[in-house]
């Protein structure tokens, strides 16, 4: 999959049930020009359920937690076999500049994220790159 501005995703050899996917940090965020890759795993059950998508490297976001696993509602219960691979990934890029406050999986950057340049300085701190 490619052509999308910030992501790109392709299955690992031959499992097409492993995937790979890489998203860039949107502009005008804490987290432009940072690449993030993620891991997606579908079941057999796919497209009827969502894969299990984690961050592979450090994300400081108020929706993801402490292991990588990410908190966005079309991943859980707004699942709908129309989400695809790019879908998904487009909406987690969204995620990364609009956080769902309601619905923190971490804390601190949940504390930190109405001051948008100490929650900079976080993420920055803890970024290590793809």
């Amino acid at each position: 999959m490619r052509g999308d501005s910030g992501v790109s995703a392709f299955s690992e050899g031959d499992n097409i049930l492993c995937w790979k996917g890489t998203i860039t940090g949107g502009k005008d965020t804490v987290y432009e020009g940072m690449i993030y890759k993620l891991s997606l795993s579908f079941s057999t059950d796919y497209p009827f359920k969502p894969p299990k998508v984690k961050f592979e490297n450090t994300c400081f976001y108020p929706n993801v937690d402490l292991c990588y696993n990410i908190c966005l509602d079309i991943l859980q219960d707004k699942w709908s076999s129309a989400y695809d691979v790019r879908s998904i990934l487009l909406s987690i890029l969204s995620l990364l500049g609009e956080p769902n406050i309601d619905s923190p999986l971490n804390a601190e950057a949940v504390a930190l994220w109405a001051n948008q340049e100490e929650f900079k300085k976080m993420v920055e701190k803890l970024y290590k790159p793809a």
